[in-house]
């Protein structure tokens, strides 16, 4: 009886406060594309502006033993990250590299001074290259390198 007599305001209060309730609509479902429905093309804007810098470039990648160490620019090296190395390139920049065989892309921010080979453009970490490269390969790779434009 004592539960009943605790029970019974809550009961009063909410039904004499429905109409201040108020109820969230839960977020509307995509609506999927179907194969005759065309997209405007109006409605699609290119994400970032792209400037060519190196086509057909000579890439190679870290050794391990960087791992840890100071890079010119200051940043800690880590062969896991997206970074590479360009002699000329300011710090910070964002590159597009894609691997001319493969097609596929990747996107990495210069930290570092080198490759100090002469044939070579760019020193790609080996998690950045490991994205680009075919399945057989003999250490460095050509790729296009694109400016990444804010």
């Amino acid at each position: 009886m004592k539960k009943f007599i605790y029970i019974l305001p809550l009961f009063v209060v909410l039904f004499f406060q429905k109409e201040n309730l108020k109820i969230i609509p839960s977020q509307e479902k995509p609506k999927l594309v179907k194969a005759g429905d065309t997209i405007k093309k109006d409605t699609i804007k290119p994400v970032e502006k792209l400037e060519m810098y190196h086509k057909s470039a000579h890439a190679s990648y870290y050794a391990n033993k960087f791992n840890g160490r100071r890079t010119a620019s200051g940043a800690k090296f880590n062969n896991n990250d997206m970074t590479c190395a360009h002699r000329k390139l300011p710090f910070g920049t964002k590159l597009k590299i894609t691997g001319v065989k493969t097609k596929r892309v990747v996107y990495v921010t210069v930290t570092d001074r080198g490759p100090f080979h002469k044939n070579r453009h760019i020193d790609l970490t080996k998690a950045a290259f490991d994205k680009v490269k075919p399945l057989s390969y003999g250490g460095h790779i050509d790729v296009d390198i694109e400016v990444v434009k804010k």
